[in-house]
């Protein structure tokens, strides 16, 4: 199986590139993320790749770094969520929002994404929940290891102080992920205790908001 490909970009298409290895053009398969950041055609490039085999096609499925590739591993381990569906979402919803997204259960944003409706995203968003906040989002440039699962960083509780403290947040305009993302890296920092009020969460959430 192909792991990586590395070459120069030959051309980016709305959904794919072909990178040229040795004469040999490969298409890749990628998010817009990906597509993005891998430069213009010319330029060297280096992809990590999942093969997809088929009866009747080989598929190539390209990352930018081992982040993206492992929530693509765990979006497509959900049935109904194919490989270009989990494309389409790290699209809308790249790796460094997507555990909040899904820790928030923040169904609309993934309804963004295209080939996902109301029941889809409610399947993501249940199905994953427990995962969401354990990868690691060290991007990891060039390397084929996914990232760990696990972490030592508390997380957001959707329930008590910190669930009211991100519906006070959605209410005063904030999408719901970004909300449950600042409370987690105010729990994370040290910066909210257990004693931390309401009052106190809200203000240095958005406290943190506004610096982000």
């Amino acid at each position: 199986m192909i792991a990586k490909l590395s070459g120069i970009l030959d051309s980016v298409a709305l959904d794919c590139l072909i990178i040229d290895c040795g004469g040999v053009g490969y298409q890749v398969f990628a998010s817009g993320r990906t597509l993005s950041r891998v430069g213009q055609p010319g330029d060297p490039v280096s992809v990590l790749i999942d093969t997809h085999v088929r009866e009747d096609h080989i598929h190539l499925f390209g990352f930018y770094d081992a982040a993206e590739q492992a929530w693509f591993r765990l979006l497509t381990s959900v049935q109904g969520v194919g490989a270009k569906v989990a494309l389409a979402i790290l699209s809308v919803c790249p790796p460094d929002k997507l555990g909040y997204t899904i820790a928030a259960q923040d169904v609309s944003a993934l309804r963004q994404a295209d080939g996902v409706g109301p029941k889809l995203a409610t399947r993501i968003a249940t199905e994953l929940k427990d995962k969401a906040g354990k990868v690691d989002l060290t991007p990891m440039r060039g390397a084929v290891k996914a990232p760990s699962m696990k972490t030592d960083k508390p997380a957001a509780d959707q329930s008590g102080v910190d669930g009211d403290a991100v519906s006070a947040l959605v209410n005063l305009g904030y999408g719901r992920a970004e909300a449950f993302a600042a409370i987690a890296q105010l729990r994370a920092a040290g910066t909210a205790n257990d004693n931390s009020s309401l009052q106190d969460l809200i203000r240095l959430a958005l406290k943190e908001l506004s610096q982000s």
